[in-house]
């Protein structure tokens, strides 16, 4: 079954004809305040679907955390970045928002996240369906939602390939069929060193009749910028070369047109709608339509040896990242068995244009001896006359994804219990990066791209077949065995053009090559129509044709990143592969206080395509996770508290990095250890509430990492030793949380506080990059709030970041010679701030 926005649109649309007398309707007969009936109590066992079916909390045999409407809307969460802080197990690296790679329990190689790179290991859903991305997590703004789970550990039976390490599930609220209600919400802040901000939102649930319901929700943000683009130079060496080699005379260009100070503010806005239609008593279709658009100007992180807050570009920065996606779940029964349909199609486009002036500086640096950067390459225009050498990229990526799945479940009574399904998802992405150097010759620019040094353009697909299954069966009333497995066929493709251009002066023999002066790679290895490459490399023949076959991907001058197949033609280059992961899982649940459980799982990411053609296909990786848990619920529901401990063994895992000319490049790298333990609590006394989440991560490679083989090598070619410590995920990870409420006349008062800690963390696997790029240092940051609530109303002051903490967040260089220059993406500077809402 296939669909797409606009045939669920038309739905909703047609749906809201009918709203505005419904909405009077009900108006009439509802009572003043009407509290949304999903949300939970603050400390109340939380109903989750993390196994597919609904189940309480406390009695989920597996490792998860669950953040409830209450506490989501007490905590002003709204974005990624405010609801991770509370889930200790996740970490991330990050350039901006909208372009975050997650890990969880430690399973990081840092360097992932690339558009054309490996698939992600942990999963993220919304409601039934898979929102996972190749390159940039989905940065969902948070509002109307009923709770988010977190499922720590490989989750591969249910949730599949991109569930290696673990999951998270935004679970929205549903259209009620209950009454209508609504809510507003709006917030004005202003951040230190920075501007001002606020943002809006809103809700609306209206029945239509007695078996169907409309809700819709929508938002607009606008985040107060805090980093300065501060006044800077960069010199060249000239066109004049002395025996000593490099001489700056005169090629010095400066940043005073972009100059600005809070160079980083965004927007964002953006909706959901939903409608439920209850076809009788056991069937009910829902289908939804989510859109966010989101505007990122200027950069998000700072150079700290510019100053605090601060960063010198050279060129316009921005990211425009728009996404849509239409999704469908039917719910219904046969029989007694449950059965779900749950499809989903996303459509995400993001456009951006980033400085590089950094690869620039770096390779006039390394080849100053010679003359720089200008005497390494041939950085002229059409008359011949040295130009800036320095580069911006302009980007784009067309990101698609249709996802379907079906599965059926037995009575849940019952002694044996069965779920049981089919999964297919087809992922696609067009990708743009445009490497451009004003006024650079048309002969030495990509092939009809003027002005441009460097182009990627391709086109990605990754398609995934599976079966899956889960059995449990109490052997006793109070133990109960639960074994599942995935079967599964994944198979990707990669086709496109990279590299440089080629003069095409004397059937493209004329020299300069190409503004680098590369005789191998770009134009040079596209096919011709005798099915050879233009210029062959080692014992391949060259092209005698030297007619070049229409380019694969649009936009591209011809095709390099493809085979080449007699009778058929340009071929996408493939990895396909297939597999199977299991489960295995014994609960004993003695009363219905405590639970304890051991656990034997199984997660895998698989295989793909490097896109520099040279490189060969890497393989899957794959999670073993040996686990132990225990929940318990103490003093008659007031104390509710859950821990596990555990061992995960990752082998051969995926390890990106930016090879030669700052090109990611994907190897299998060696195996690796890591041993944890996380738990939570939380705790009601009255009018007191608190709440605790921690996670201590171990993880170690138990093999050397190197640059060809795995295990043997030394010297240059050893990148990290056995036991060295994974990146990214800090040793220690801890927040806490409490809320002091009083009743004050009508309303009721309350204070809250919230403390959140991490320790230090390498930022990247490579020990001497890693040294030169700088560590992720240890940090706490607090969160205040006052406030009260009346029935139809609430008021807030609240203050974020407290004592203004630089937490690091990301470091990263923007190429991999990058070295002179390291930046740090940190938390937003201490944000106060006024919101109030009101209930109708």
């Amino acid at each position: 079954m296939k669909f797409g926005a606009g045939a669920v649109a038309s739905i909703l649309l047609a749906s809201a004809a009918f709203l505005p007398a419904t909405v009077q309707a009900q108006t009439q007969s509802a009572p003043t305040a009407a509290p949304e009936a999903d949300q939970q109590p603050d400390n109340g066992d939380i109903v989750v679907t993390a196994q597919k079916r609904e189940e309480s909390l406390q009695s989920v045999p597996i490792s998860i955390q669950a953040i409830g409407t209450k506490k989501l809307d007490q905590l002003n969460i709204s974005n990624f970045n405010q609801y991770t802080q509370l889930l200790p197990s996740v970490s991330f690296q990050t350039t901006q928002p909208g372009s975050t790679t997650v890990y969880m329990r430690g399973v990081a190689s840092g360097g992932d996240g690339n558009h054309s790179g490996s698939l992600p290991s942990v999963g993220f859903y919304l409601d039934e369906q898979p929102i996972t991305t190749i390159g940039g997590t989905l940065d969902i703004h948070i509002y109307d939602v009923a709770r988010i789970e977190s499922l720590a550990g490989p989750q591969g039976t249910l949730y599949g390939a991109s569930s290696e390490a673990g999951t998270v599930r935004i679970i929205t609220n549903k259209p009620d069929l209950s009454h209508f209600y609504g809510r507003m919400d709006g917030e004005v802040n202003t951040v230190a060193h920075g501007g001002q901000g606020g943002k809006v939102e809103g809700l609306i649930n209206a029945p239509i009749n007695a078996s169907m319901a409309f809700r819709v929700s929508g938002f607009y943000e606008r985040d107060a910028g805090y980093i300065d683009n501060v006044a800077g130079t960069r010199s060249f060496c000239g066109t004049t070369l002395t025996a000593d080699g490099c001489v700056r005379d005169g090629l010095t260009i400066d940043n005073k047109a972009f100059v600005k100070k809070d160079y980083n503010e965004s927007d964002l806005w953006g909706g959901r709608a939903a409608l439920k239609i209850d076809l009788d008593d056991s069937w009910t279709v829902t289908p939804t339509v989510l859109y966010q658009e989101a505007k990122y100007h200027g950069a998000y992180a700072m150079d700290p040896q510019v100053g605090d807050l601060q960063i010198q570009r050279f060129f316009q920065e921005y990211r425009h990242d728009r996404f849509i996606q239409a999704a469908l779940t039917i719910e219904g029964k046969v029989g007694n068995w449950d059965v779900t349909y749950a499809g989903a199609y996303l459509d995400r486009q993001d456009q951006q244009s980033s400085d590089y002036t950094d690869y620039a500086e770096a390779y006039d640096q390394i080849y100053a001896s010679s003359g720089g950067i200008f005497y390494y390459g041939d950085y002229a225009n059409a008359a011949g006359q040295q130009i800036d050498p320095r580069q911006h990229i302009v980007a784009s990526d067309h990101f698609k994804k249709l996802s379907q799945e079906f599965r059926v479940q037995s009575p849940q009574d019952e002694r044996l219990r069965v779920t049981a399904g089919m999964f297919y998802q087809r992922q696609s992405n067009a990708i743009h990066q445009d490497y451009q150097v004003d006024n650079l010759a048309p002969d030495l620019s990509v092939n009809g791209h003027p002005g441009t040094l460097w182009l990627t353009q391709q086109h990605r697909v990754d398609k995934d077949y599976a079966m899956f299954g889960e059995a449990s069966f109490d052997i006793v009333p109070t133990v109960t065995l639960t074994a599942g497995g995935r079967a599964f066929i994944y198979d990707n493709s990669l086709i496109g053009f990279y590299g440089f251009g080629r003069n095409p002066g004397d059937g493209y023999t004329a020299q300069p090559y190409n503004g680098a002066l590369s005789s191998g790679t770009g134009v040079a290895r596209c096919f011709a129509t005798d099915g050879l490459r233009l210029t062959g490399y080692g014992d391949q023949p060259s092209s005698t044709t030297r007619v070049l076959l229409p380019a694969s991907v649009p936009g591209g001058p011809c095709t390099n990143l493809a085979n080449y197949v007699q009778g058929a033609g340009i071929q996408p280059i493939t990895a396909r592969g297939e597999g199977f992961t299991h489960k295995l899982n014994l609960t004993w649940k003695p009363s219905k206080q405590f639970l304890l459980y051991g656990t034997w799982s199984r997660g895998f990411r698989p295989g793909g395509i490097n896109r520099r053609g040279d490189i060969a296909p890497y393989n899957p990786d794959y999670l073993t996770n040996y686990e132990v848990g225990a929940k318990a619920t103490l003093f008659g529901g007031k104390l509710r508290v859950s821990s596990a401990l555990y061992q995960q063994n990752w082998r051969k895992f995926q390890f990106s990095f930016l090879g030669p000319n700052s090109f990611t490049i994907i190897n299998n790298g060696p195996n690796a250890r890591i041993r944890g333990i996380e738990a939570d609590a939380s705790l009601a006394l009255g009018a007191l509430a608190l709440t605790a989440a921690g996670a201590y991560n171990d993880a170690k490679t138990t093999s050397n990492l190197c640059t060809t083989a795995i295990s043997t090598c030394s010297g240059d070619d050893l990148l990290a030793p056995s036991g060295t410590r994974l990146p990214i995920t800090p040793r220690f990870k801890i927040n806490g949380t409490a809320r002091y409420t009083v009743p004050v006349g009508a309303a009721k008062a309350y204070a809250q506080v919230l403390v959140a800690h991490q320790s230090s963390a390498s930022s990247d696997i490579r020990v001497a990059y890693a040294a030169t790029q700088g560590r992720l240092k240890q940090y706490t940051t607090g969160d205040l709030a006052l406030g009260a609530e009346w029935a139809t109303f609430s008021l807030e002051l609240f203050a974020q970041n407290l004592w203004d903490e630089r937490a690091q967040l990301s470091r990263f260089q923007v190429c991999g010679v990058c070295t002179q220059r390291s930046y740090i993406v940190t938390s937003t500077p201490r944000t106060i701030g006024l919101r109030g809402g009101v209930k109708f």
